[in-house]
């Protein structure tokens, strides 16, 4: 895939995303932000927490993504017993008496983990390990991992028993965290109706790995304006209590804020939401666009803000 110049390519990733949501807006319901969010998090190389009740199609999406934009996907329901074996691969004795490695669910161009917060620390950690190198170690020996490579994890916030909170550090590898409502009572009319019937519906291959590694390139490489990085900088600086930028409301209700990769995906979700919009370079606009998804689960709460019934989202507002 080549282009003239950078406008052209540009045309081509807002008529790629244009293309790609519609076809998926063929199974998936609803949820337009949501595909947004999981396509600008793809396209700009990062990976995705998606956090709902269940039956809120959160799978269905991520498999229904995976189809259109025709990669491999593996799927990996996370339980209190998994061991980071069962997500890497293990190292087995072969008929010639050698040990070979055989990769486990994790060799694929999109995973989804499913109820991440059902396993462990010590299998979060391996999968921790993939979402930061792009590889895998076992038994001494690091293995690449395929490119492009994506986690789609998914997250019920309502069942806590059994769970293991993501600590901050694998929270902050991924660059959204999106929340996922109920559908409208329209949507869920065309939802019954669509399931309850014979209706199959196929789904076309917009674009492949080849082309979505172009695209990355080409987010990266779009011009942005100093302005609108120092905007995105003092937004990320003004969510840390007890510094220059901190306003009131974050010294009294905040205890802990966002480090500097919130800033890194600020500008470069700023770019991508700019590039799947038509323009040719973010504005502010764009970046208060993407800022709630990628500050929510980086900012934490005091116990005044929990007792006063103050939500993230609402924090985050009244920054802009």
């Amino acid at each position: 895939m080549q282009f003239d110049n950078d406008i052209k390519a540009v045309d081509a990733l807002h008529q790629s995303y244009k293309d790609i949501k519609a076809e998926i807006g063929k199974v998936v319901i609803g949820q337009d932000d949501v595909v947004k969010s999981v396509l600008i998090s793809i396209f700009s190389n990062g990976h995705c927490l998606l956090v709902g009740v269940p039956g809120l199609a959160k799978t269905l999406l991520v498999q229904t993504v995976a189809n259109v934009l025709d990669l491999n996907f593996n799927r990996i329901q996370f339980t209190p017993d998994l061991m980071p074996s069962d997500i890497i691969g293990a190292e087995i004795l072969g008929e010639d008496r050698n040990f070979k490695f055989i990769p486990g669910p994790i060799f694929s161009n999109i995973i989804l983990a499913d109820e991440i917060n059902r396993t462990p620390p010590k299998t979060q950690a391996a999968l921790l390990e993939a979402m930061q190198e792009k590889a895998v170690t076992a038994a001494g020996q690091r293995h690449i991992l395929p490119n492009p490579f994506f986690v789609l994890a998914t997250q019920n916030p309502i069942e806590q028993e059994g769970t293991y909170p993501l600590p901050e550090a694998q929270l902050d590898r991924f660059m959204f965290n999106v929340h996922l409502d109920y559908p409208s009572f329209e949507e869920e009319l065309t939802i019954v109706k669509n399931t309850t019937s014979n209706q199959d519906v196929h789904l076309k291959k917009i674009i492949n790995a080849q082309q979505i590694q172009y695209f990355q390139k080409l987010v990266r490489n779009i011009p942005v304006a100093d302005n609108v990085v120092e905007y995105a900088v003092k937004l990320a600086t003004k969510t840390r209590p007890h510094t220059p930028s901190a306003t009131e409301d974050i010294n009294k209700y905040i205890s802990w804020g966002a480090g500097p990769r919130a800033s890194q995906f600020l500008v470069i979700g700023a770019k991508c939401h700019a590039a799947i919009s038509g323009k040719y370079s973010p504005d502010i606009e764009d970046v208060q666009a993407v800022a709630e998804a990628i500050l929510r689960h980086r900012i934490v709460r005091n116990y005044r803000a929990e007792a006063e019934g103050l939500s993230i989202e609402q924090i985050i507002k009244n920054l802009y």
